[in-house]
């Protein structure tokens, strides 16, 4: 069973840390200036004021790519990318609260950037930001006009096409087209020994808004929002995921840090090998307005969610969803009910799946307000409750409907809607918020052309999801 995250992904962790790390040391040298001071290259950089600040051009190298000291800029300014580059860093930019530094396409340009060549080796991240704050990257109009093209090789599993790294933070990413390659977006920051920093709960990264953003094809996650190691241990430098009694010792560990306040909106995921959305250790996270379709390629049982609200996630709300056609759990859940954490999974349709519905294995007594959404044709139970890891008070589910379960095989009894195991208990709605419950898609008179809409005279009554 899944507890988080596998050792597979620890390994890319680490990789990414490290490449990283080499890129963001290399220093710019004479010709790479050139590309980022307006004042020696005037012909290709326009330097006008405008209403955000002054305005850049940067183009490549002749390899192809761009490594920016973004200590240079000022908040406000506006870097455009002009041209097709291989690899892009930018290190320690940082703008101001309602004054973010803008990077994005030149106007009237389409601004590609990747190496589907990539098969191994160093600059194995498309683009890059390192300790970068109040930010906003993407499409100046649309996501057509900035295009991620991660690589398509053999190895590309370790490929990242679009990181925010070493504290970075207070970072719009939108309007923004990502295909191939190993992780799509990848948003967090690992432990450093002697630096109390990245050692949690010394401080957060706040403030992630991506929306408007199209990701397809990438080996792994699309989406890996937030550290998903429970622990980290500085002695050997590597993620730890068990109980704390299990730690060896002599060695020291930590808690990664958290995000704070993260929205997720608005983006399309498919064609993926393993989890769609991937969140983890994020306190205030909203996920909502997402098309969510064929992930879990890989056919990987710990690796396979739609939607997934990972370990240390307190106060989150997964709401206007639609999550369909894909192998694995729609929507997984693993946050934490610690200090009175609320979460909610509302107004979501869900449909076409290998496995469970949703999956319920949260921490610390977690409760979840699971509404109004429909869960129609999955392979296994509709809605699955397991208390092992400490969810052991009562969830809360009301007004859903629940159509079809056992695709896959089974007898439709009553638990093959609402599973509960190891101690889980559920309080369901009753009167006008009772569940709606039917054995097939015919029984509940829905639409099926049109996103599971009630049609008239349909037994849902109430209950299930609503477009808006």
């Amino acid at each position: 069973m899944r507890h988080y995250i596998t050792a597979r992904l620890s390994m890319f962790t680490f990789v990414s840390f490290a490449l990283a790390l080499a890129i963001t040391t290399e220093s710019c040298n004479k010709d790479q200036l050139s590309q980022v001071l307006p004042e020696n290259n005037p012909a290709e950089t326009a330097v006008k004021p405008t209403v955000g600040g002054k305005q850049y051009t940067l183009v490549p190298d002749k390899d192809g790519r761009l490594v920016v000291d973004g200590s240079i800029y000022k908040a406000g300014e506006i870097l455009n990318l002009k041209g097709t580059f291989s690899a892009v860093v930018f290190n320690n930019l940082k703008g101001a609260s309602g004054s973010p530094i803008i990077v994005k396409n030149a106007s009237g340009t389409v601004v590609k950037i990747g190496n589907p060549s990539w098969s191994g080796g160093s600059w194995a991240t498309a683009i890059s930001f390192v300790n970068c704050h109040y930010v906003k990257a993407g499409g100046e109009k649309s996501k057509s006009e900035f295009v991620v093209e991660g690589s398509t090789q053999a190895g590309k599993e370790a490929y990242f096409d679009f990181t925010l790294s070493q504290h970075t933070d207070n970072f719009e990413i939108a309007n923004v087209t990502i295909h191939n390659g190993g992780t799509g977006i990848w948003a967090k920051t690992d432990p450093v020994k002697g630096d109390l920093s990245t050692q949690y709960p010394n401080s957060y990264m706040d403030n992630l808004l991506i929306h408007d953003v199209a990701i397809s094809g990438t080996n792994n996650e699309a989406f890996y929002i937030g550290h998903t190691a429970l622990y980290w241990n500085l002695t050997a430098n590597a993620p730890y995921y068990g109980d704390p009694s299990g730690f060896t010792s002599g060695q020291q560990y930590v808690q990664p840090i958290k995000w704070r306040n993260v929205k997720i909106y608005n983006n399309s995921v498919s064609n993926g090998g393993a989890d769609g959305i991937q969140t983890a250790a994020i306190d205030k996270l909203e996920i909502y307005g997402n098309t969510v379709t064929s992930w879990g390629g890989q056919h990987n049982s710990g690796h396979n969610g739609g939607i997934l609200i990972g370990g240390r996630t307190t106060n989150t709300n997964v709401h206007d969803n639609y999550v369909h056609d894909g192998w694995g759990e729609l929507i997984q859940f693993y946050g934490s009910g610690e200090n009175g954490a609320t979460h909610i999974i509302r107004n979501n349709l869900l449909r076409d799946n290998q496995g469970d519905g949703v999956s319920l294995r949260g921490t610390d007594k977690a409760v979840v307000q699971i509404t109004n959404n429909t869960i129609a044709r999955t392979g296994g139970v509709s809605l699955r409750i397991n208390g092992y890891f400490g969810m052991t008070a009562a969830q809360i589910v009301k007004d859903n409907a629940f159509i079809q379960p056992r695709v896959s095989g089974g007898t439709i009894a009553p638990n093959a809607y609402i599973y509960t195991e190891n101690g889980a208990s559920v309080i369901e709605g009753t009167g006008t918020e009772a569940n709606s419950k039917f054995v097939s898609v015919a029984a509940a008179g829905v639409d099926t052309n049109n996103f599971y809409q009630p049609k008239s005279g349909s037994a849902l009554l109430t209950t299930g999801y609503r477009t808006n």
